[in-house]
């Protein structure tokens, strides 16, 4: 059954057209499931009520004429004795007192209590962190995206909606934010989560949405948590619905969503960056939390919850779980503030497939690049702390002994293979010293980019039409057989040991290529820092 979009009648789906076009007046259906059009004995006459002749129970008493045994109106059955106090069986309903049979005066009996719902129940034993959700965008905290001037709060504000991602690190609100939309828009909404939800249980839900859009004019906003999870060939799917706006999706995503959706997707969606939450954003969410909770423990006081702060690292959820374990401990008269601090931990935020991994490394090449061993130094602890694997560190340090260092300090690429082999024979915790004594031996070391951007200037050649394929010199050509060597090959080379100082007139690049400078002189480029000119400007007036 459906309800009528018109009339909001109960009427079977498969003759809800007719019924539209009878004007809402056939195939309803009553609340016996019967429709109303089956039980007319003519099609232009209502007959009169069925009177059923006054019965006598096998209590004596009369059933009522007026209500009938049937399925909606049951005759009440007396279970027990007329003197018992018990309620008759099915005839009063939860919450309401029960009257005696005989219609004795008993004492009053105490109101029954409510029945608590499950959302009640839900909430109670839910988290913090999901108590703790905004009810509106006003109250959300740290996204200018959907503040008073926000771009996507705009876009909700006018009733246009668009398929989005949402990207944003865990605990900034994108479950949060894409919630408040379908509530201020007055969608429908289905929550679904990659990790739990298959491949059929998606069709199906964008089949419910198509018929909801058909029968009511009803648009669904479909919210995919963690979309990253999803395939390459599981992000097919929403490619046609979304495209012929069946429904309008939110996905959510904490990985870098050029490398984990697929483009086709993403071309159909529009990508909000949520920002990282400051620490006054968290103890302005920790203070509320406390006044909700009415907690005014001296122990939580605001050092603490900057103390919290500092540890959530930007993630809400962190802070108010850390706020609930606090509160928690301090109902204890004999916790202190220290207390508190030894019973939380934090372990670093790092996802070794994600984008910490690849930003911390390229944060340590290039302070070795800024010979500034103090940062280098932290980001390798960074990684090592967080599980990076060693050898994949030791092998991005060979690369910077070439890349970087190069022809100013040749014994640093040694010092690098040596330095990988060490943590192959040694491994962790011990070889974060061989680490170490690399990477500040990069750091300290001379630079010289010379062999990397000769290369590079090689490589941006070979891109130009027709000097990949360039001839090489006969003289340069090996001459294995007599065939070759009667062609010529190799025969005008000049071996140059044989000659002072090596030193001959002799052509080595395609003939093409002559005079092409590859191997530059200096070491470094030509650019200034304009910054830099402002920093020792003063000192050389001085």
């Amino acid at each position: 059954m459906v309800a009528c979009p018109l009339c909001n009648k109960q009427v079977k789906e498969s003759l809800i057209n007719e019924h539209i076009d009878d004007g809402c007046k056939s195939h309803i259906l009553e609340q016996s499931g019967t429709p109303a059009s089956q039980k007319t004995h003519s099609f232009f006459s209502t007959p009169a009520a069925r009177r059923i002749p006054p019965s006598t129970s096998k209590n004596g008493t009369l059933a009522s004429a007026s209500h009938p045994p049937s399925a909606t109106h049951p005759v009440e059955r007396q279970k027990t004795s007329p003197s018992s106090t018990k309620r008759p069986f099915g005839s009063i309903e939860d919450g309401a007192p029960a009257a005696p049979a005989n219609g004795a005066n008993l004492p009053e009996s105490p109101p029954v209590a409510p029945k608590r719902t499950k959302l009640s129940l839900l909430h109670k034993v839910a988290p913090l962190a999901e108590r703790m959700r905004p009810t509106s965008l006003d109250d959300v905290c740290g996204q200018e995206i959907v503040g008073p001037k926000g771009l996507l709060r705009g876009m909700i504000e006018s009733g246009r909606i668009p398929s989005m991602v949402l990207w944003g690190g865990p605990g900034t609100g994108k479950t949060t934010i894409a919630r408040l939309i379908a509530n201020t828009s007055g969608a429908r909404f289905v929550e679904i989560n990659s990790t739990s939800t298959g491949v059929a249980e998606v069709k199906k839900i964008f089949a419910e949405a198509f018929k909801e859009l058909q029968l009511t004019g009803r648009t669904t906003i479909v919210f995919c948590d963690e979309i990253h999870r999803f395939s390459k060939a599981q992000q097919d799917v929403f490619l046609g619905p979304v495209e012929a706006g069946q429904v309008t999706l939110i996905a959510a995503t904490t990985e870098n969503p050029s490398f984990k959706v697929i483009s086709a997707l993403l071309s159909r969606c529009r990508t909000f960056t949520l920002a990282k939450l400051t620490k006054d954003d968290l103890v302005q969410i920790l203070e509320r939390a406390l006044a909700m909770e009415n907690c005014d423990s001296p122990l939580l006081d605001k050092e603490m919850l900057r103390y919290f702060a500092d540890f959530a690292d930007g993630d809400a959820r962190t802070a108010l779980n850390l706020l609930e374990l606090a509160i928690n401990l301090s109902k204890n008269p004999s916790t202190t503030a220290e207390d508190i601090k030894q019973h939380l931990t934090k372990t670093l935020v790092y996802d070794r497939a994600g984008d910490q991994h690849y930003d911390n490394i390229s944060a340590l090449h290039k302070s070795i690049r800024g010979s500034d061993p103090h940062a280098a130094l932290y980001y390798l602890g960074r990684m090592l702390k967080s599980g990076e694997d060693p050898l994949y560190i030791a092998r991005r340090l060979i690369v910077v002994a070439s890349e970087d260092v190069g022809l100013a300090d040749n014994t640093m690429l040694s010092l690098a293979t040596a330095t990988y082999t060490a943590c192959q024979q040694i491994g962790m915790p011990e070889c974060r010293i061989n680490l170490a004594h690399c990477v500040s031996a990069l750091c300290l070391a001379p630079k010289s980019t010379r062999s990397y951007r000769g290369i590079a200037n090689v490589m941006a050649a070979l891109d130009e039409p027709g000097i990949a394929g360039l001839p090489i010199p006969v003289h340069l050509r090996n001459a294995p057989t007599r065939l070759m060597k009667e062609m010529g090959y190799g025969a005008e080379y000049k071996y140059n040991p044989d000659y002072v100082d090596g030193k001959v007139n002799q052509e080595y690049l395609p003939e093409k290529l002559r005079g092409r400078i590859f191997l530059e002189d200096s070491d470094f480029g030509s650019k200034v820092d304009e910054d830099l000119e402002d920093v020792l400007l003063p000192e050389i007036e001085d």
